[in-house]
């Protein structure tokens, strides 16, 4: 079995390593920033990485918004960030 495979992020496909989270597959892409807050549209991506804030929240496979730093990437996850 290959440690290698992809997950799908607003369309676009993403390289994760197995082990990875959805967050950390994320940064390792090079990916910042997926989200904007609601007042003042700042940019938010992985702040503390360990779940405490809500700043890295995405959709995975079409369930309520979840903290991508706690989500364990899986195989053909399909991730929105808006």
């Amino acid at each position: 079995m290959s440690d290698a495979f992809q997950i799908t992020v607003d369309g676009r496909p993403v390289p994760v390593t197995r082990g990875q989270t959805i967050g950390a597959a994320l940064h390792a892409a090079g990916v910042r920033s997926w989200r904007t807050t609601r007042l003042g549209g700042r940019p938010r991506g992985l702040f503390c990485g360990i779940g405490i804030c809500f700043d890295c929240l995405v959709s995975v496979n079409g369930r309520p918004p979840e903290r991508a730093c706690l989500l364990d990437a899986r195989p053909g996850d399909e991730v929105t960030t808006s």
